[in-house]
């Protein structure tokens, strides 16, 4: 009996068997070309070892980051013969708020509570924008009487005191006026625009008036009609914007330019060129 040496060396000199030269693609056998190498990770770029387990930054919050990521999770609500959508957090208030309605004096007590503190932290917020607001007018009005009192001239703040409308039976504020330089630039570019189209309506209202030409006058009329829906869109927006009192403040005070010409020199040349089109067409 031949003894487990001599059986090693057999098995070492024992040809091996050619690869197939032929690979079956199949369940359990991806193609050759995408195969996992010998030696290289299939997912080299990613999750480092232990990262699960590693603590947070200092400046991480990763608990609180988790708990408002759930309480804003939207899930689906039953609201009488339908679901709806609704945050959890307002789910769980929701819910919170039905039980103390059947009477549950635990929920009842909690609910009260949150309620309190819900209240209490909007009035306190209002009271300190409203004191803020207040404080905001009164020294501006008075650094404001004091320029013109010594004749110093200086740029007027955003936003002016006078367009900070404080209503003391409703303790609201509103205000009527640009809060910063961007909003100042798109009431300048509005206000520009409306002049340019009451340039342009005042223009095709002559126009109309003086000719005779019957097809010129049909695509006049259309011209007013257009320009002054145009008018009322940008009215609009103008309004919502700034008071009447502080458009007529920055157009005295030279805040704004609205002189069609200076924002755009080729106004007139393209009402000419419009006008020439016209009787062309006619």
């Amino acid at each position: 009996m031949a003894n487990s040496s001599d059986q090693g060396d057999d098995a070492k000199r024992r040809p091996r068997l050619p690869r197939p030269t032929t690979y079956d693609v199949g369940y359990g056998k991806p193609p050759a070309t995408t195969r996992f190498k010998e030696g290289q990770s299939g997912n080299p770029t990613g999750r480092p070892r232990g990262a699960r387990n590693q603590r947070p930054a200092l400046h991480e919050e990763r608990l609180k980051a988790i708990i408002l990521t759930e309480a804003y999770r939207t899930i689906k609500v039953n609201d009488g013969d339908k679901q709806i959508p609704v945050p959890m957090a307002q789910a769980i208030v929701r819910s919170m708020a039905v039980t103390a309605a059947k009477g549950n004096t635990r929920a009842q007590r909690l609910f009260a509570e949150l309620l309190a503190t819900a209240e209490n932290t909007i009035r306190q917020r209002h009271d300190e924008w409203l004191e803020t607001a207040i404080t905001y007018k009164a020294e501006w009005e008075s650094e404001l009487e004091r320029r013109r009192a010594f004749g110093i001239v200086a740029p007027d703040p955003l936003p002016h005191p006078d367009d900070i409308i404080v209503d003391f039976r409703t303790n609201t504020i509103r205000i009527r006026g640009p809060m910063s330089k961007e909003e100042l630039r798109e009431l300048e570019h509005f206000l520009c625009r409306r002049a340019e189209f009451e340039a342009e309506l005042e223009w095709s209202q002559k126009s109309r008036r003086k000719s005779k030409n019957t097809n010129l006058v049909d695509i006049l009329e259309k011209e007013i009609s257009h320009n002054t829906r145009i008018l009322e869109i940008i009215g609009t927006i103008i309004d919502q914007r700034a008071s009447p009192s502080c458009v007529q403040r920055l157009i005295a005070n030279k805040q704004v330019i609205i002189d069609p010409k200076h924002h755009d020199p080729e106004v007139q040349a393209m009402m000419q060129k419009r006008a020439k089109h016209f009787l062309s067409r006619s």
